[in-house]
């Protein structure tokens, strides 16, 4: 199988990044709390303008992108399935937005060196602009994992998706998403879905 894994949200607790940074971030510069975890969009899940993100970004983006924690046990789980024989593309919309000028043109090499520290193996990896869909079609995608909500609800009208459970993708739901909690969950839902494709 040709296995897509998405980086922010899924390889990464992304969710507890943004609570726990973002609070921080709006009691350092005395903005009003207002939490709604329901939204996957910062600016919307903290009620920030569009200057306050940016500033936001500016000052965690390159930290969180080099340095954040991996989830427990996605390593573990991604190279039993590379021992399967499967074929991992890690497929990220990660993008410069945030970056600190110093470091612009910098975000490949930054996720390279991330996934090589966290002994993340892959065959491929894939920035993307615009929807991933493409991009899993274009490169013959059998199963999407995927926390994004407006992701999940696209690439599904193709492909089955491993929707990686958080409190912004709680509406996500369809005929060919299937919800997951933890990587060795992941782990278990693909050899179910091996086993339905042989």
């Amino acid at each position: 199988m040709r296995i897509g894994i998405d980086i922010d949200g899924v390889l990464t607790n992304l969710e507890q990044f943004l609570c726990d940074y973002g609070t921080k971030f709006n009691v350092e510069n005395d903005i009003p709390m207002k939490i709604q975890t329901e939204y996957y969009d910062e600016k919307e899940a903290f009620s920030w303008t569009d200057e306050q993100a940016l500033s936001f970004w500016n000052q965690y983006l390159e930290d969180y992108v080099r340095n954040y924690p991996v989830r427990e046990f996605a390593a573990d789980v991604i190279q039993q399935l590379k021992q399967e024989e499967n074929e991992i593309y890690i497929i990220t919309a990660r993008n410069e937005y945030g970056l600190p000028r110093e470091a612009s043109g910098k975000m490949p090499e930054f996720t390279k060196e991330w996934l090589e520290k966290n002994h993340i193996v892959y065959d491929r990896l894939i920035f993307t602009e615009g929807s991933k869909l493409k991009y899993c079609v274009g490169n013959y995608i059998d199963v999407m994992i995927e926390d994004s909500e407006k992701e999940v609800k696209e690439i599904e009208t193709k492909i089955p998706v491993l929707c990686f459970s958080t409190c912004y993708n709680t509406k996500a739901e369809g005929k060919n998403i299937t919800r997951v909690y933890s990587w060795y969950d992941i782990l278990d839902k693909i050899h179910q879905l091996k086993c339905r494709k042989s």
